[in-house]
């Protein structure tokens, strides 16, 4: 298998509406890293899927609702998810968090 090289100047930020773009960075079958830009007042309406997530706050400050509970989370903080736990996010003040996720989320490329 060879090296996946993604320069971040080569992937366009895609609009997700709402103030929330996405730039889905370097993956594998097994491992994916993107990039989420918010604007203040974006949000990441709650949901859920099967992958695991880990998100680590960039840049910014958000209130995650993690199954039911509020955490507030700012630059170096970071979240473990585990598979099907209901989340969402609210941008408290504009910034980017970095999502990884395993397997990767197909639905993203």
């Amino acid at each position: 298998m060879k090296a996946n090289v993604v320069f971040h100047a080569d992937v366009p930020l895609k609009d997700l509406g709402g103030g929330v773009s996405r730039r889905v960075l370097a993956y594998t079958e097994q491992l994916m890293i993107v990039e989420v830009n918010f604007e203040q007042g974006g949000e990441g309406s709650v949901h859920t899927h099967p992958h695991c997530q880990n998100t680590y706050v960039r840049s910014g400050r958000f209130r995650f609702t993690i199954d039911g509970e509020a955490a507030e989370v700012g630059p170096g903080d970071t979240i473990a998810f585990p598979s099907n736990i209901p989340h969402g996010t609210l941008c408290l003040e504009a910034g980017t968090l970095l999502d990884i996720f395993t397997p990767m989320r197909e639905d993203f490329v």
